[in-house]
């Protein structure tokens, strides 16, 4: 790789606003090269002085030569230790948001317990970090509790990553996840309510049926509402009745509702 070309990519993720398209091209770009000249300006730009060049040296370390075909880290273990000592001693929000998200891409289980301290950050964007992180270890038992607390958080995109990760993403049941997910139904988020939908479904929890039902007879329906009728109903559903009537006459007769 010539080192102007990786030079004037890293450059570009300063350019404009942190969410902008044209940074996270050239995140994405970097990703795809997944050199370990790449990794090396990442791990030092991770201790600069300048806290958006430590969010774009976490951002790049987070999916480092990830690809369609092999979605893992290039340098799972040593990109893990760099953004788990970045989150120790990060202050500043978009750094530290940074390095929870790339946690959460790493996927090292290790990182659970450091997440869950910045769960009641005052910031939403961190918060909102964490659902995302934590949503990737949804099977992990000690992300549960987080999650449920951030699916009542006053942020409503917090509110639906915690339920997605936590219901969708995960498996983990019980009764406190069942009631949590079952408390989400009347969420005034239209997407966290479809979430909610979803998860109990997935867990076959009959109390989500007359939320269900109601959501069918809507004029617009939501996909994750089609998806929770067609899960709670399982493969011998007739493909010839996969429209809202029937799937509310199907789900009344298969639970004499």
């Amino acid at each position: 790789m010539d080192l102007g070309q990786m030079d004037g990519l890293f450059a570009q993720t300063l350019t404009g606003d942190y969410d902008d398209e044209s940074p996270w091209n050239a995140v994405r770009a970097l990703h795809g090269i997944g050199s370990r000249e790449v990794f090396n300006r990442a791990v030092q730009w991770c201790s600069s002085d300048n806290p958006l060049k430590r969010a774009r040296g976490a951002d790049v370390l987070a999916q480092l030569g990830s690809t369609s075909e092999n979605p893992g880290n290039k340098f799972p273990e040593e990109s893990f230790s760099i953004v788990s000592s970045l989150l120790k001693q990060e202050k500043d929000p978009l750094s530290l948001l940074s390095a929870v998200h790339a946690l959460g891409h790493i996927g090292n289980t290790r990182a659970v317990p450091s997440l869950i301290e910045y769960g009641l950050h005052p910031s939403a964007d961190v918060r909102f970090a964490v659902a995302c992180a934590l949503g990737n270890f949804g099977n992990d038992p000690r992300a549960a509790d987080t999650l449920i607390a951030l699916m009542q958080d006053v942020n409503e995109d917090v509110r639906d990553w915690a339920t997605f990760g936590l219901g969708v993403q995960g498996d983990l049941d019980s009764g406190q996840i069942r009631d949590a997910l079952f408390d989400r139904l009347t969420d005034p988020d239209r997407n966290v309510r479809g979430e909610s939908l979803l998860s109990l479904a997935k867990r076959q929890d009959q109390r989500a049926l007359p939320a269900l039902i109601a959501e069918l007879n809507q004029p617009e329906i939501s996909d994750r509402a089609f998806e929770a009728a067609e899960t709670f109903l399982g493969d011998s559903f007739e493909g010839s009745d996969r429209n809202p009537t029937g799937y509310v006459v199907a789900i009344k007769q298969r639970f004499t509702l």
